[in-house]
């Protein structure tokens, strides 16, 4: 009878009411990224009110401050850590195709994939023949830039640029921001080296995923010879 009284008191008694967690208390919080870029988001929360690390190796960040602030973060890191907010990388390719008058032009043969885009280069200007000057291809990060450079023979040299590459919404349109590509060539003139720069430079261009587009045409060594860039593109798995 005891036992069944002691029971009924204990089932009675007012549950304690957990104490609210207090906003302002100093927390530390240690949070894993699976597809963001620790260090854009560090720069993203830096005006969130909190200290934070990044480790791009481990690809965490940490966080430390008043726990209404911290948790504020953490809740935007979740939105911003998913799998389109990734940056993905560019694969650039560019061929350096040369057109001559001369038919049996020295050089290198044009690869069978690039045929068909010769074969329209022919069907659209006069030169007798073409050859391949060199290829460069190139690495870039969504968002960023990058550069290469070659050797196309003796003191000439081939240059490719973008300033920034990006991905529309669907992938399947690439646009390269600040392209240049082109031939420097040096030359030795009153005892110094001096560089002429010929090739191609444009503000925008917007190229599908797998193309192989004619980004155009500039003069080489006079009319009778031009220098052809063809571009491809691809998003890198």
């Amino acid at each position: 009878m005891k036992r069944l009284l002691l029971a009924l008191v204990l089932a009675a008694a007012p549950v304690m009411a957990q104490a609210p967690l207090d906003p302002n208390e100093r927390i530390q919080k240690l949070v894993t990224l699976k597809y963001a870029d620790p260090q854009t988001l560090r720069r993203l929360l830096v005006n969130f009110g909190v200290d934070i690390q990044a480790d791009d190796r481990m690809k965490v960040i940490a966080l430390s401050g008043p726990r209404s602030k911290v948790t504020t973060a953490e809740d935007a890191i979740k939105q911003l850590d998913l799998p389109t907010a990734a940056q993905k990388d560019i694969e650039l390719t560019v061929y350096f195709v040369v057109g001559s008058d001369q038919p049996n032009l020295p050089g290198n043969p044009i690869p069978q994939d690039l045929q068909s885009t010769v074969g329209a280069l022919k069907s659209t200007f006069p030169f007798k023949g073409y050859v391949l000057l060199d290829a460069l291809s190139l690495r870039a990060r969504s968002g960023v830039g990058a550069a290469t450079t070659g050797q196309a023979g003796g003191m000439r040299y081939t240059t490719f640029s973008v300033g920034s590459a990006s991905i529309d919404g669907d992938g399947s349109m690439i646009r390269l921001d600040r392209l240049h590509a082109g031939l420097r060539i040096s030359h030795v003139e009153g005892g110094k080296t001096q560089y002429t720069d010929t090739g191609i430079s444009t503000d925008v261009v917007d190229v599908k995923e797998g193309q192989k587009l004619v980004v155009g045409r500039s003069s080489l060594d006079g009319p009778e010879k031009a220098l052809f860039l063809v571009l491809i593109a691809k998003v890198a798995n």
